[in-house]
């Protein structure tokens, strides 16, 4: 038997009993702990850290919700669950779960209205200008690639970033609120405790967990079931080049000390399934401020490859995982602007060719790519990547620079987006789709919304809207 998992006849004696064990206090396992202590269930989180927060508190703090929330409305923006819909179910990778995807649009507003009552406030405004986090208090954001082809002619686009009434990151104001919440319900939090291993008998039922603490160990009984909330795998390495060796090249790892996997390690040594363990989320935020959408972006063959006003996190994964991570961004003397992610050019040219020549890219390459889009941009159209009119300017105007969005250059922002397969309530499931009795997961350490391509909030929108449904579910065993 793995050291992960121990027999319930090597436990003695029994530290602690409660009905719901949760292990780990990050947004999702804030959400698990309030719902289930909310139905009466006695819930204790165990936390490695010495408080809660973990990857959430070091996030943006969006929030991916739709379908005409009061904020929404409040910004004077029409959206519908079945518009969030289509453009999730489009933009989310190959393959998304579509009944957790239905679930999550038709409770989005109820989600939104749950977020305000614990106490995470969001002021009524709308911010234009950026994606993600903004530099103000604003509220509402676009987050995503709705507006960009071919989503925006799948589904009526609407920005459904929702953003915690603070300046720059909020995802410390997320996790402060979330946690006072928890504080102030029944549930009980055990900071400094590591979740060490599942308990578990002959016929599968998970029962209970060993914590470490300081060096001591505590054997505790979960009746209705222990949730894993701890995160994804990106620290890892080992897991890494398993499943996206690509990933190990990127300079950021957006991560706590607890996203080394050991959560979702400890659902596979009690028999559970994974999930979309190759998804990762890539941010190459070069296009901030979004004049820049108006420059070309071309591969190391000179060629463009994506329409540039798409959103930072697809930009990046299409940069790396399918062109090698190599790949620069062309701008003429008249868009030129500095990005916030990027102070220095890669090269400068006073014609096309001799950028092309400073960049060390095949002859003609890049020349034939800006003499192509030059052309149609002239009439205002984009007939290959169709890009947003808003964003098409023949880039005429000479010195031609070039930003390096190489990996090796520039930030490529990655966590993991797979982990442990479950049902819409948050069991965690065999590799046969049948649940493994008194386990639950939600969370980065849970296969989620996003199975590929990435919009910024689906992972605190999912953790905590499904850390819900499996803190309901656990507490009723």
């Amino acid at each position: 038997m793995s050291n992960l998992i121990r027999d319930p006849t090597e436990i003695k004696t029994w530290d602690e009993e409660v009905a719901v064990l949760v292990v780990g206090l990050g947004a999702a396992g804030a959400a698990t702990a309030l719902e289930a202590s909310r139905t009466g269930a006695e819930t204790l989180v165990l936390e490695r850290a010495g408080g809660g927060g973990g990857t959430s508190a070091m996030s943006g703090g969006v929030l991916y919700l739709g379908g005409g929330t009061p904020l929404q409305q409040a910004c004077g923006f029409d959206d519908s669950e079945e518009d969030m819909f289509k453009y999730l179910m489009a933009s989310c990778g190959e393959s998304p779960d579509e009944a957790k995807m239905r679930l999550y649009c038709e409770g989005s507003v109820g989600h939104y209205d749950w977020l305000v009552e614990q106490g995470v406030p969001f002021k009524q405004t709308y911010y234009h200008g950026c994606s993600g986090e903004p530099p103000s208090d604003d509220g509402l954001v676009w987050s995503g690639s709705e507006r960009v082809h071919p989503f925006c002619e799948i589904a009526k686009p609407a920005p459904r970033g929702h953003v915690p009434q603070v300046e720059n990151q909020a995802g410390p104001l997320l996790m402060k609120q979330l946690c006072a919440a928890v504080d102030a319900s029944a549930a009980r939090v055990a900071s400094n405790h590591r979740c060490i291993a599942l308990v578990q008998e002959p016929d599968g039922h998970v029962i209970g967990a060993i914590a470490e603490s300081f060096g001591e160990t505590r054997a505790i009984r979960a009746t209705g079931g222990v949730v894993v909330t701890t995160g994804g795998f990106v620290l890892n390495d080992r897991m890494l080049e398993q499943h996206r060796p690509a990933a190990l090249r990127c300079k950021f790892r957006v991560a706590a000390d607890g996203d080394d996997g050991s959560g979702i390690q400890l659902g596979i040594a009690a028999g559970a399934a994974t999930q979309h363990m190759d998804a990762v989320s890539i941010s190459l935020p070069i296009t901030q401020p979004w004049g820049l959408k108006r420059g070309v972006m071309v591969n190391a063959e000179g060629q463009r490859f994506i329409a540039e006003d798409s959103y930072y996190g697809r930009l990046g994964e299409w940069a790396l995982l399918h062109h090698g991570g190599k790949a620069w961004l062309i701008v003429d003397d008249a868009i030129f602007e500095k990005p916030e992610y990027m102070p220095e050019v890669a090269a400068v040219g006073e014609t096309v060719a001799e950028l092309e020549r400073e960049l060390g890219l095949p002859q003609g390459g890049l020349a034939s790519t800006m003499a192509l889009y030059n052309q149609h941009a002239e009439a205002g159209q984009d007939p290959v990547f169709h890009k947003n009119t808003e964003y098409i300017q023949p880039l005429h105007s000479p010195p031609f620079g070039a930003f390096g969005c190489a990996v090796d250059d520039a930030l490529y922002a990655v966590f993991t987006l797979g982990g442990l397969d479950t049902d819409v309530d948050g069991r965690v499931l065999d590799p046969a789709g049948d649940p493994i009795a008194g386990l639950y997961g939600a969370g980065r350490s849970t296969s989620g919304l996003s199975v590929g391509s990435y919009s910024s909030g689906l992972s605190l929108g999912d953790g905590t809207f499904f850390g819900r449904r499996a803190g309901r579910t656990a507490a009723k065993g």
